[in-house]
């Protein structure tokens, strides 16, 4: 029990920073996206690729609260109506994320060795989430609590990605496109193993 509210704990604190921090820097402090598209070369419409970045990363808070709302042990055992609403905005809002994010992937930083994973996680998140859909329809609680925990660490995709490619970057002086690139996928990696650990050592309930 007390690992479990430690870790919802961290989940809260991480996700308002970081929804806080991503609302400042894209709708506020550089709404134009001007320091992350200096690293794209062949991006075309230039205004409509800017509108789907900013409705990706509006819908992607959306799934991050209503993931963050949904494992909440409280709000399931006094609310149901609450943590299904929540579960029907989480797949709307993933389902939003996997559609702008595709429309963006062909003008990815690094461009198609990068394009091909940001791809890849498109489309396991939305069969992970799929699958959590299955799973509670057929009443099968557990499984379907462990489908959106896999499915829930792709909601931090963006900010590990951009961690790494700091730490890299500015921590090891590795030139950007290369640490962006290798950010993309080791987030892949990090964020499959980090979920199959939580399920394992049953961190989340």
């Amino acid at each position: 029990m007390r690992k479990t509210t430690w870790l919802y704990t961290g989940m809260v604190i991480l996700s308002c920073v970081f929804i806080l921090y991503t609302t400042y820097k894209n709708f506020i402090y550089d709404p134009d996206a001007s320091g992350f598209l200096w690293h794209k070369t062949d991006l075309k419409h230039v205004s409509m690729w800017i509108k789907v970045m900013d409705v990706h990363i509006a819908a992607a808070c959306v799934a991050m609260i209503a993931g963050l709302l949904n494992f909440s042990g409280w709000i399931r055992k006094n609310y149901k109506w609450v943590h299904r609403r929540m579960g029907y905005i989480y797949v709307a809002a993933v389902v939003v994320v996997d559609l702008t994010s595709g429309y963006m992937a062909p003008y990815s930083t690094g461009g198609r060795i990068n394009s091909i994973a940001y791809n890849f996680i498109n489309m396991i998140w939305l069969v992970m989430t799929v699958l959590a859909i299955v799973k509670i329809r057929k009443k099968q609680v557990e499984a379907h609590r462990k489908w959106m925990i896999r499915s829930y660490a792709f909601v931090f995709t963006n900010m590990f990605v951009h961690l790494i490619t700091a730490i890299l970057n500015k921590g090891f002086g590795m030139a950007y496109i290369p640490s962006y690139t290798f950010a993309v996928y080791s987030s892949i990696v990090f964020l499959l193993l980090l979920a199959e650990l939580v399920i394992r050592r049953k961190i989340l309930k």
